[in-house]
């Protein structure tokens, strides 16, 4: 999901999830349908975001080694000002490592962390500076080209992409707040060679909106506000785009509560609705870190039932979904960056949507 990095307007829609983004557009892609407030903001504003496309420029043209190392300092920085939002990791950490530890599964680092309070905070310090390195990508994401992909990114399941891409169709990509959340969709739009539709949540500052619209559009993503994401969503489908959304948190409050790690989560409704809609395939796609500059990719299959009532259909797909977050996840739980919002409502007294200490 696209992270605003100001305030927020009120959601009406119960899509809900956010904008699966991608890189540069295979020639001849539209750019966004959905314009940005017509205020421009004020002076303050607009002056940001010239700040902001300044750094991205920079950030874009210095060492890829310099950047990270500057991100994880950032990421430590962060992780000791902020004690609130590193307490909420903590828990929702803690969970996901005595869950994989009971099972058996997930990674050596993540299972002792179950156990072992050092290990437990090493994961919390290395989910700030995961969460570092996602604004880092978001900000180069030109420079992810055809030929930066084939070198950096590791396809873990090249048969269900081929798959996913084989008939030309309609295709629902749930994504998740975890590792690169940038990849999957700039592999989709150079993939299929065609435009990538996703909702975005819209943010206070018109200025900052506008840019969101604009970068986003010339790298193949048509962003559409909340208010028509499900009306917009459903056209497309129907007229054979894909589109992307992320799943993994219930931003509206209006989502299902569906076991997540042995415990009830609301999940939005966002992507099941539309499966079931449309009649177009879900996928779930993932992108984890794996050194510096280094990824590895997965896609899965997620079953959507053809049998029951329209509310027995929504609630399999979501614990289909939820099944597959649980895999993503396993395998690097500090990248995960939900944790630091809302995610189990007995972890965690805040309506679903709050944010601490951001």
């Amino acid at each position: 999901m696209s992270e605003p990095i100001t305030g927020r307007k009120p959601r009406t829609d119960p899509v809900g999830g956010s904008s699966l983004r991608g890189g540069r557009p295979p020639r001849g892609a539209a750019g966004p349908a959905v314009a940005a407030d017509a205020d421009r903001g004020t002076l303050l504003q607009r002056l940001r975001v010239v700040l902001l496309t300044a750094v991205a420029w920079i950030a874009s043209h210095l060492p890829e080694g310099l950047v990270i190392r500057v991100a994880d300092l950032a990421g430590l920085v962060w992780y000791h000002s902020t004690p609130a939002r590193a307490a909420r990791a903590r828990r929702h950490l803690a969970r996901v490592a005595m869950v994989l530890a009971e099972r058996g599964t997930g990674s050596t680092r993540a299972r002792a962390a179950a156990t072992d309070p050092k290990a437990l905070e090493r994961l919390v310090r290395a989910a700030y500076q995961h969460a570092a390195r996602y604004y880092l990508e978001v900000i180069r994401t030109p420079r992810m080209t055809a030929r930066w992909m084939r070198e950096r990114v590791l396809i873990e399941t090249p048969d269900v992409v081929d798959e996913a891409f084989e008939s030309g169709g309609a295709v629902v990509f749930v994504g998740m707040h975890f590792g690169a959340i940038e990849l999957p969709a700039l592999y989709l739009a150079r993939r299929s060679g065609r435009r990538v539709s996703g909702p975005m949540e819209t943010v206070g500052d018109p200025a900052l909106q506008r840019w969101f619209v604009r970068t986003r559009g010339a790298l193949g993503v048509r962003i559409l506000g909340l208010r028509e994401a499900r009306r917009e969503l459903l056209a497309a489908l129907r007229a054979g785009e894909s589109i992307g959304i992320v799943g993994d948190r219930d931003i509206n409050g209006r989502g299902v509560s569906i076991d997540l790690f042995g415990h009830p989560a609301p999940l939005p409704v966002g992507p099941a609705l539309l499966a079931i809609e449309s009649g177009a395939p879900v996928y779930l796609a993932a992108v984890r870190r794996d050194g510096p500059g280094r990824y590895r990719a997965r896609v899965a299959r997620i079953e959507v039932p053809t049998e029951g009532t329209r509310r027995e259909r929504v609630e399999g797909t979501l614990r289909h979904l939820a099944a597959g977050f649980e895999t993503a996840i396993a395998d690097a739980p500090e990248q995960w960056w939900a944790v630091f919002h809302p995610i189990w409502p007995d972890l965690d007294d805040d309506p679903a949507g709050s944010a601490v200490e951001r």
